[in-house]
């Protein structure tokens, strides 16, 4: 299997609100994450951040990614996933009661390899807009 197919692999899983314990078999035990966005700020592992889209998806339980691109660039180890979520707030556990409104959000991921395991991933997201679209700022 390419680096490219782990990639969207694990950025299917993790959009899909597999959680850690599936997401973990792409990557490394202490992988990192970063993000300047201030709902994430607070994040820096690869788990953490699996964990956090899980549990997105209660507050947001239609949520669901548009894939726009994807690539790998080999030189420099790293693959790119660029997508828009889409969902609305019907659920509990929100940081409001449910608002009926939608989000659709661009962002990137960027997943650096080491070997065939992904080590670190930034997130490319302007989270301000989302939170505004789902009524939650």
């Amino acid at each position: 299997m390419t680096r490219q197919q782990l990639a969207m692999d694990f950025f299917d899983a993790c959009e899909t609100g597999k959680g850690w314990d599936v997401c973990k078999d792409w990557c490394t035990p202490n992988a990192s994450f970063s993000a300047q966005s201030d709902a994430i700020a607070d994040i820096d592992t690869l788990e953490a951040y699996c964990e956090w889209m899980k549990g997105l998806l209660t507050p947001v339980p239609d949520g669901h990614y548009e894939l726009k691109a994807f690539a790998m660039d080999e030189e420099r180890d790293t693959a790119l996933g660029f997508a828009v979520f889409h969902g609305t707030q019907t659920g509990p556990g929100g940081p409001v009661e449910p608002t009926g409104k939608t989000v659709a959000a661009d962002y990137v991921y960027a997943m650096r390899f080491e070997g065939d395991k992904i080590s670190h991933m930034t997130k490319i997201w302007h989270d301000g807009i989302s939170l505004r679209q789902l009524g939650w700022a």
